[in-house]
């Protein structure tokens, strides 16, 4: 956080209540309820980092969730650049277990499918870098770009070594049942 939104009041002149906090790169992000920031400055500041913590939370659930309802290239702009770059990791790792569920299964193309998902994916991100971004969200596109390519690359030593079972199943989690707490 560099700098914090508040509350204006009738003269137009801040509250000390927190609306919402921005990022160094000028990104906003809206505290899920307000912050009291009266009282002694050690107390407020357990307050503005209670908001802080609060706020993920409730974006990162809400991310996870809403990931599948529209296609990624459109859901990474609901949600901020940590909450989409998470949940985009959070969705790699269960999609690679579905892909290896599918694999157990018998469906020996699963990964390999799942590797052509990425590819496109990552394709077209790269197309919406040439169009007109804001400095923010292209910022946001290279950062998951970046990790895809990583992602991409991870797969493709799967595949490439014939690894066809996922043993530690006891690191394994599932999207649909994510919870931050």
């Amino acid at each position: 956080m560099a700098k914090m939104k508040f509350q204006l009041d009738s003269e137009q002149k801040p509250t000390k209540t927190g609306l919402g906090m921005y990022s160094k790169e000028e990104e906003y992000v809206s505290f899920s309820e307000p912050c009291d920031c009266s009282g002694q400055v050690e107390i407020w500041l357990n307050h503005v980092l209670d908001s802080m913590r609060a706020t993920v939370r409730h974006e990162m659930t809400e991310g996870v969730t809403a990931y599948e309802e529209k296609p990624r290239e459109q859901w990474l702009f609901d949600y901020p650049a940590q909450v989409a770059l998470t949940c985009t990791q959070i969705w790699w790792t269960t999609e690679v277990g579905i892909a290896f569920a599918r694999l157990e299964e018998g469906y020996e193309n699963a990964m390999k499918e799942y590797y052509k998902k990425q590819v496109t994916q990552l394709n077209t991100l790269i197309t919406m870098l040439i169009g007109q971004l804001s400095k923010g969200d292209r910022q946001k596109i290279m950062t998951i770009c970046t990790i895809d390519v990583h992602a991409r690359d991870v797969v493709a030593k799967m595949i490439a070594q014939k690894v066809c079972r996922y043993t530690t199943r006891h690191y394994a989690f599932s999207a649909l049942s994510f919870t931050v707490s």
